[in-house]
């Protein structure tokens, strides 16, 4: 039986960047300045986010370890670390351009070049869920919980019952943590990462195998502003309560992986402090009593919360880097806090909406007259009601607020849009707008989506030296410090996506930009990689930095552009499939031993497959290489 290679882009990318608050953290003892003394220490945030993929439900990894790689050598210093029999199951796929609060630390002032991360490689340690409706072709079928048995983890140390995989990072740019500023770390998992999970099927087998690939999908992005980061909504337990009322104390909370209902609680040592908003209020929800919300700006004598409460909190970063609460729901059971429903929109109806949840099923919430619309995390509705739904389209990330959790139909209170993504192949592209045609396997989820360009004067972020950005800006998937921004950035992007080569993107849209001041406008794009069909190569490297391939069906030939530059470098891996065993080897180009093997491999006959972003001239930047060898691939 052929081997159905499964490595597909999923339709997007989180740029959000990482920080966070939390215990769990520490410094390696070892740790000390030059002259024996020790070192002067600074605060640091750890996150972890991700990129999305439509075909999951649940990606469930158990992150043991973050330490960080010292500039000029020395002891890693550790910035997360829990006991591997207790640590808790991260659902990546729910943090959609979202971080994660992990924890923080107190780390050596320095500068950093790289971390280490120790996920759990055990059979139990990755939990896949399939969604309620992957994409056409997806080797899953839906809502289906894959057994471990048949999930194979590459590159696991250690002995059976303790194996785990150490992930190294190379930081593009250095690390520096200082005393006088917000330090934070920022770790994505890019589910949508070619190498990540593969398919396949054994010669004579009628299962399926998934491959779980670390080394690659992880990288790091800059923070310029902890301000700007979207944080996925927390769970705690009450610990203390200041006697002022202007702050609470909580031992972060995760849900139980496998999911058991009614939902319980993984209580952690994490504590993180969380201010009220003293100046703008803070809304509060008694989820107990269906009251609410009400803005408060002191958290005294409020009915519902008390230490020992389960808590729900939307927070947002201060520039100091303490947690503000915008939203807190109250209840006396962790379930009744977690049950609303959060994740990617499936449908979008007339008055109900249908989102998947982590279980990879389709809860569908109706949507009423007074219901309010807000967009990431704010505390002004942006919309009310069923008329507002012309303005969702499946792919949004939300978490639904819900007027009675435990009524069927549920009836929604609040929807907070977390992220607004729009994706698909980039169409009708001129110097004022630009449109997305994104199709779906249930048709009435398709949709052809223009998209105004932000305003010339909207403030977008910074560039990788720290200078402001104006206006629209686009950037190759995976690459974000190769961005074009600036008065020319709109005839640019115009330019390489009217190519021959068909171009995909993904954006998080803004709302009530002054482009759009009643809609969605584009702040940026991310050019994603157009997969190309399985080819055969036809013209080796042979010493260049360009190789030819022509695919199998169509036949049909391109020419990709290889980058051997650190940082930029493009992804290589090797994939073997002999006697049954899925092998994913990764290649690093930028080394002299790592391109010979590459280019001897890479000779006219070999079976490839290319991710590459669309150029100008018609070529392809190879983002992604795989190469196979053993026998051979089928479709």
């Amino acid at each position: 039986m052929d081997l159905k290679w499964l490595c597909r882009l999923a339709a997007g990318l989180a740029l959000a960047s990482l920080a966070a608050c939390g215990g769990g953290g520490g410094t390696d003892p070892s740790s000390v300045a030059s002259d024996g003394s020790s070192p002067q220490m600074a605060s640091m945030s750890v996150l972890m986010s991700d990129a999305p993929s439509d075909d999951w439900a649940l990606i469930g990894i158990r992150v043991e370890s973050i330490a960080l790689v010292p500039q000029g050598g020395g002891a890693n210093v550790t910035v997360y670390s829990v006991d591997a029999a207790s640590a808790p199951y991260v659902n990546l796929v729910q943090l959609d351009q979202l971080s994660e609060i992990l924890g923080n630390a107190q780390v050596p002032v320095g500068t950093y070049t790289g971390a280490v991360i120790t996920v759990g490689g055990n059979p139990a340690d990755v939990l896949l869920t399939t969604s309620s409706d992957p994409e056409s072709g997806f080797a899953g079928a839906a809502s289906t919980s894959i057994p471990s048995s048949n999930i194979q983890i590459q590159h696991t140390q250690g002995g059976s019952g303790n194996l785990t995989v150490p992930i190294s990072v190379t930081f593009a740019s250095p690390l520096t943590v200082t005393a006088s500023s917000s330090n934070a770390l920022d770790l994505e998992f890019d589910l949508s990462h070619p190498a990540f999970i593969i398919a396949h099927q054994p010669p004579g087998a009628g299962t399926v195998l998934w491959a779980v690939n670390f080394k690659g999908p992880v990288r790091r992005h800059p923070i310029a502003d902890i301000t700007k980061l979207v944080l996925r909504q927390l769970y705690g337990t009450v610990t203390a309560i200041s006697s002022d009322g202007t702050s609470l104390t909580v031992d972060k909370d995760y849900r139980t992986y496998p999911i058991v209902n009614p939902e319980t609680a993984v209580q952690t040592s994490q504590a993180l402090t969380i201010n009220v908003d003293s100046t703008n209020g803070t809304l509060f929800y008694d989820v107990d009593t269906k009251s609410g919300p009400t803005k408060v700006t002191s958290l005294e004598d409020l009915t519902g919360l008390s230490v020992g409460s389960y808590l729900r909190i939307q927070a947002r970063y201060q520039a100091d880097g303490t947690l503000v609460a915008t939203r807190i729901w109250a209840s006396s059971t962790f379930n009744s806090v977690w049950v609303s429903p959060e994740g990617h929109v499936l449908d979008v109806n007339a008055d109900n909406i249908t989102v998947t949840n982590e279980s990879g099923q389709p809860v569908t919430v109706d949507i009423a007259s007074d219901t309010n619309f807000f967009f990431r995390g704010g505390t002004t509705a942006i919309g009310t009601g069923t008329s507002f739904l012309t303005n969702l389209v499946r792919g949004f990330k939300i978490h639904v607020d819900v007027v009675d959790p435990l009524a069927t139909p549920m009836v929604a209170q609040d929807v907070d849009i977390e992220t607004a993504e729009y994706s698909g192949k980039i169409g009708a592209a001129t110097t004022t707008s630009f449109d997305y045609t994104h199709d779906f396997v249930r048709a009435a989820n398709d949709y052809t989506q223009p998209l105004d360009y932000i305003s010339a004067s909207s403030a977008n972020g910074t560039d990788g030296s720290g200078n402001a950005i104006l206006g629209f800006k686009y950037w190759p998937f995976a690459y974000p410090t190769l961005v074009t921004d600036g008065s020319d950035a709109v005839s640019d992007f115009v330019l390489a996506v009217t190519g021959s080569v068909p171009s995909y993107g993904f954006t998080a849209a803004r709302w009530a930009d002054p482009a759009n001041p009643t809609g969605w406008a584009a702040p940026w794009v991310g050019l994603l990689p157009t997969p190309v069909p399985l080819a055969t190569v036809t013209s080796g490297l042979s010493g260049s930095d360009q190789f030819s391939l022509t695919t199998d069906a169509s036949d049909v030939t391109y020419t990709a552009d290889v980058s051997t530059s650190s940082g930029s470098a493009t992804l290589v891996y090797q994939v073997d499939r002999s006697g049954g065993v899925l092998t994913v080897s990764p290649i690093d180009i930028t080394t002299a031993s790592g391109l010979t093997t590459f280019t001897q491999a890479l000779v006219a006959g070999t079976p490839v497959k290319v991710y590459g972003v669309p150029q100008s001239d018609g070529s392809l930047m190879a983002y992604v290489v795989l190469y196979y060898t053993g026998e051979a691939p089928g479709d």
